[in-house]
């Protein structure tokens, strides 16, 4: 049921920004963990405190997600993705003075394996700091079937 104010919060398309209304929900609950625990804290406590706020607001919140890596049919590894909310969008996790300049590509690394298509980093740092991943999984698919 779509109401006044989901249509509000809905200022750009879906295909270029998906799932809106839900990774402002993860935004929100990001902030209020900051707000509360500020800055200095291990990843740990970010990530259990983020997993009780996202489930405190009511959404569905899976951890040690396991998704298994192949090649050419051949089990190469194993990558487990620590939060995903309402089994659509990976919630990576960084603290630090500064953000990890590699993090996105591991972040777009983990949509890849897992077949989503939108990541959230939060960087948890002096201000918390949110960057949104988005796999194309259509240009993947392309680019696939042109190999």
């Amino acid at each position: 049921m779509k109401t006044d104010s989901d249509e509000g919060l809905k200022r750009f398309s879906d295909a270029d920004f998906p799932d809106q209304n839900l990774s402002g929900l993860v935004i929100a609950a990001g902030y209020a963990v900051h707000q509360a625990f500020g800055y200095g804290f291990l990843e740990s406590v970010y990530k259990k405190a983020l997993v009780v706020e996202l489930r405190h607001k009511g959404a569905a919140v899976d951890q040690e997600v396991r998704f298994d890596l192949t090649h050419r049919g051949v089990n190469v590894g194993v990558y487990r993705a620590d939060v995903i909310v309402e089994g659509r969008i990976i919630i990576e996790v960084k603290t630090g003075l500064l953000p990890d300049p590699v993090a996105g590509g591991q972040l777009l690394n983990y949509l890849a394996a897992s077949h989503l298509t939108l990541g959230l980093l939060l960087h948890f740092g002096p201000r918390l700091e949110i960057k949104r991943v988005i796999h194309d999984t259509r240009r993947a698919s392309r680019r696939a079937a042109q190999k």
